[in-house]
């Protein structure tokens, strides 16, 4: 299952630093300033884009992922853009208010609730020539297959990872009593 990535959280506090020897921090910086341009480019030209098409970022988002994998249902959208149900139910209710996507309850089960795209959603989907998602596809189809099995295997273990530290730090937040914690939404 593709996901697609709306980062509109503000990140959590390292939890500590981690001591690298000489070489190895050198390449972990080399690897971080990666990860940070890849990032900063993909904000970029969403930004950009949605600018263009008078759209959000995260509304430019869900619109490319409704164009790619048809109707969604609101639980299943908000797993593949990785964001809380009641973040991505805000930003369908201005889209719908925009004329771009419409609610359509399920008939095989009524508490589903699918998102699809209006024409206008969709006529705005087609006009957005590419997304970040599409460079990074290109850029990755130049890898070898074992390349691409061996980069998947070291960012799955990056992400588990940080998974368990963001659980941690939010584990800290809920502790300490700061409900402050969740910074995501559109902005």
């Amino acid at each position: 299952m593709a996901k697609c990535f709306v980062y509109e959280m503000s990140p959590p506090a390292p939890p500590s630093r981690a001591v690298f020897s000489g070489e190895v921090k050198a390449e972990v910086d080399q690897i971080l300033e990666a990860i940070i341009y890849l990032y900063t480019e993909s904000r970029r030209i969403t930004k950009e884009l949605a600018r263009r098409a008078e759209l959000t970022g995260p509304q430019l988002t869900v619109v490319k992922m409704l164009e790619t994998f048809g109707d969604l249902s609101l639980s299943d959208l908000s797993d593949r853009i990785r964001s809380q149900n009641s973040t991505v139910t805000g930003i369908i209710d201005r889209m719908e208010r925009e004329g771009l996507v419409v609610r359509e309850r399920s008939s095989e089960d009524r508490r589903v609730v699918h998102i699809q795209l209006t024409e206008k959603g969709a006529r705005i989907a087609r006009e957005i020539p590419v997304e970040p998602m599409e460079m990074f596809r290109a850029a990755l189809g130049t890898l070898t297959g074992t390349e691409a099995r061996e980069l998947l295997r070291i960012l799955t273990k990056i992400a588990r990872r940080v998974q368990v530290i963001v659980r941690g730090v939010g584990d800290e937040t809920a502790k300490s009593g700061d409900k402050s914690g969740d910074k995501s939404g559109e902005r």
